[in-house]
């Protein structure tokens, strides 16, 4: 059906018109009708009973249960009888009295028996019958303190349901005696274990404690500053004084040197610019010159060139190169010496870029191996600059003389007449010339203990290397000179020469 028309200010809802008033909002006309909603009255109120359970029980049957109450008396009764509990009289008599427990298959009654004297009130008679099984088993095990009566008592013509506890003293006390003797031996074997378990503790704390005793010992022993007999004129002991320091090996420093010049016969370098038919001496300056100029820009160490050149000189008098190859000795030297001394070493694209791209890369891995193979895959050939660094570091050199030898040294590389000299006497050399050259004096005792060499022993290398200094060179060879004349190096290739030495 169409809904009725409403006239112009009036809403139903729910049945109901309610008049609206003109320019009200929506909000407000929706609170206005619920408001009228709210004040009439219900009409349609459905008032309906509450309904009943179908399966619940009428009141006049229904049962009232304890929660403790015997559960097994109900069994076979019907559902709406309910079970009167027998009533229990106590009457208060005589203090001395005696009750008596008896068990029914359903019930438990207690019966107070009094003394003769006082009158007791007669009663049903109840009828004895035996216990079960498992609660005479639970009447058994109470203890004899909780029941104290006699054994006549409890074994009289009432026949009581009460077994003596007392029957059973003997058997209990066996059990427990031989427990008490159980116990006792078991403490006895505890105390004997734990008395042999502290002498093995001892025992082994006596050997723990000999064994750090001895361990103290060996540690002090190492600790120890040995003491040596130095020579006249030295003045310390540089290696006593560094004992304790682990950097600097003061226990092997005099033997590893004294190795290493030992080896330094191993590795020797003649004159081999005769048998070089294609080399000259400017030829192999030049190279030394752009190894030192290739070291700069990778940022090599010093160890690295020396080793480096070394590398060239041992190749060069066993093997006979031309001017092509030249160059890539030099670079496949200084490959294997930065991955010897280089903690990350360049690869070998930089090397190839540093020559130009003159060299494959199979060229240079071949030439690597033909030097490995010339010498033997024996890279630990003594150096000069290892020699120089322990020599000034015994005589507490400054810093600038040192870096003054290290000049002279690296100098010397380009000079073909030094090749021949070993690397110890051309460190001592080096530093016996920065001495002279700083006026700093001659060679003292203390460098002679510990380079091992007189001056006799060095003076002639000293005045070659000083003549290789007054030698100007040309401008093709001044890498060197001014790697020296930077402010890091102290500008030592800026110091006046020595015309004459004071040897």
């Amino acid at each position: 059906m169409v809904p009725p028309k409403l006239s112009i200010g009036q809403a139903k809802s729910n049945g109901v018109t309610v008049p609206l008033r003109k320019r009200i909002s929506t909000r407000s006309q929706n609170l206005l009708v619920n408001n009228a909603l709210l004040k009439q009255p219900l009409l349609n109120k459905d008032l309906r009973s509450k309904r009943k359970a179908d399966a619940s029980p009428l009141k006049e049957k229904t049962v009232k249960r304890s929660a403790l109450g015997n559960i097994t008396n109900a069994i076979g009764k019907p559902f709406g009888t309910q079970q009167q509990e027998p009533k229990k009289v106590v009457k208060k008599i005589a203090t001395k009295t005696k009750t008596i427990i008896q068990i029914n298959s359903n019930k438990v009654t207690e019966k107070i028996v009094p003394k003769p004297d006082t009158a007791v009130p007669k009663s049903k008679p109840i009828q004895r019958v035996k216990a079960i099984k498992h609660e005479e088993e639970k009447l058994k095990s109470n203890k004899t303190e909780t029941v104290k009566c006699s054994l006549d008592s409890e074994k009289s013509e009432d026949s009581s349901l009460y077994w003596s506890a007392l029957e059973d003293v003997s058997d209990n006390n066996i059990k427990k005696f031989e427990r008490e003797n159980n116990k006792a031996e078991n403490n006895e074997k505890n105390e004997n274990n734990e008395k042999n378990e502290k002498k093995e503790t001892l025992q082994i704390d006596d050997t723990t404690s000999g064994r750090e005793e001895e361990k103290t010992r060996v540690t002090n022993n190492l600790d120890a500053v040995p003491e040596k007999v130095l020579p006249e004129g030295v003045q310390w002991d540089f290696d006593a004084e560094n004992w304790l320091d682990p950097f600097q090996v003061s226990e092997y420093a005099m033997d590893i040197f004294n190795y290493l010049k030992e080896r330094e016969c191993l590795f020797p370098v003649g004159d081999y610019m005769d048998k070089q038919v294609c080399l000259s001496r400017w030829m192999r300056s030049l190279l030394v010159d752009w190894m030192v100029e290739v070291q700069e820009s990778f940022e090599l160490n010093h160890e690295t060139l020396y080793l480096a050149v070394k590398l060239v000189d041992l190749y060069l008098t066993k093997v006979t190169v031309g001017t092509d190859t030249l160059q890539l000795l030099g670079a496949s030297s200084l490959f294997i010496a930065s991955k010897y001394d280089e903690r990350i070493p360049p690869m070998v694209e930089d090397f190839l870029y540093i020559c130009d791209g003159a060299y494959t890369q199979r060229e240079l891995i071949k030439m690597e191996i033909n030097v490995l193979k010339v010498i033997d895959f024996d890279l630990g050939i003594p150096l000069s600059y290892r020699f120089l660094r322990r020599y000034a570091r015994c005589a507490k050199v400054s810093m600038p003389t040192l870096t003054l030898a290290r000049y002279i040294l690296e100098y010397s590389l380009m000079d073909y007449t030094t090749i021949t000299y070993s690397d110890s006497k051309m460190a001592a050399s080096a530093l016996l010339l920065a001495l002279q050259m700083k006026d700093l004096g001659g060679w003292t005792p203390t460098l002679e203990y510990y380079s091992g060499y007189n001056v006799d022993d060095i003076r002639d290398i000293v005045r070659v290397l000083n003549e290789g200094l007054h030698r100007k060179h040309k401008e093709a060879l001044v890498t060197i000179r001014n790697k020296y004349s930077h402010k890091i190096f102290f500008e030592v290739a800026k110091l006046p020469l020595k015309d004459t030495l004071d040897i």
